[in-house]
């Protein structure tokens, strides 16, 4: 199959919608990768609880219908890093379901030397709209070909207040987490592989963007939503530096009312997710 370009002409661009299904293995398996752990959060990772399902699962079914799209295109996997991400839920994720997820490539922008590409997906189950995914990927020499620069980021509103955050959660990553996370579907050898990593320039394997972004999800939901799987809403975020293996993930949260302002930083005081929002029911 001829791959496609990067330019602007890949907007619009859509996959054949794709069938994906899960069991409470799965989304207990999600659970541990993103750093949960007996006791405290039996809730996710036991099935005699549930199990509870992390709203940023839906990263996962999003993560294949992404990949269906990103085959279509001339992009090498060395130069490709996860820029931005949002999850919205409609309803609590199910323990065990059978999904149909429909993407589409929404914007290409050319940053000169790079390009984004952002992409965005749908999943439905047998009672409606169940979950909406967005990334941006930022293809490193993809760009120069006189398209539009696009956008600078999420939005402005969206950076950490001028005050202490209202609620700090922090959550240790073990050494071996990446190895776990990528279980889930998410199998770049950039996070395991030392070898590929140090090729893309890189000192070794880090976590996944998508890893770090679960982690705090659950940060989020813990902390800002009870715990409650039912009023989480929805999270975004912007991926500002790596985690590297056995770092502490230190999620800051201000609550603004009707939204949460989130910030991550590790132990070293290093912003790893910034112009994070997020919303409950």
């Amino acid at each position: 199959m001829n791959k496609l370009p990067i330019n602007g002409d890949l907007v619009g661009l859509s996959i054949d919608p794709i069938s994906h299904s899960w069991t409470n293995r799965d989304t207990m398996l999600y659970a541990l990768g993103i750093g949960c752990r007996p006791p405290d959060d039996l809730d996710f990772i036991y099935e005699g609880r549930g199990p509870k399902v992390v709203p940023t699962f839906a990263v996962i079914p999003g993560l294949r219908a992404m990949g269906s799209a990103m085959q279509r295109i001339d992009i090498n996997l060395a130069a490709l890093l996860h820029g931005e991400q949002s999850v919205t839920t409609h309803r609590p994720l199910p323990a065990a379901a059978e999904v149909t997820v429909e993407g589409w490539i929404a914007a290409v922008w050319d940053k000169g030397k790079a390009a984004v590409i952002e992409f965005e997906g749908i999943g439905y189950d047998t009672e409606g709209p169940l979950f909406a995914v967005h990334a941006s990927l930022f293809v490193l020499g993809g760009g120069g070909w006189g398209g539009e620069r696009g956008p600078s980021g999420s939005a402005a509103s969206n950076a950490a207040p001028a005050r202490d955050p209202d609620v700090v959660v922090e959550r240790e990553t073990r050494p071996e987490q990446a190895a776990i996370y990528r279980l889930s579907g998410d199998m770049n050898p950039m996070h395991i592989d030392p070898d590929f990593a140090t090729k893309a320039g890189f000192p070794g394997p880090f976590n996944h963007g998508l890893c770090t972004f679960g982690t705090v999800g659950h940060s989020v939901l813990t902390a800002w939503c009870d715990g409650d799987v039912g009023r989480f809403a929805s999270i975004e975020g912007r991926f500002a530096d790596q985690v590297w293996p056995g770092d502490t993930i230190v999620t800051r949260i201000w609550d603004e009312g009707d939204h949460a302002i989130v910030e991550a930083r590790t132990q070293r005081d290093n912003v790893v997710v910034s112009n994070g929002r997020a919303t409950r029911r």
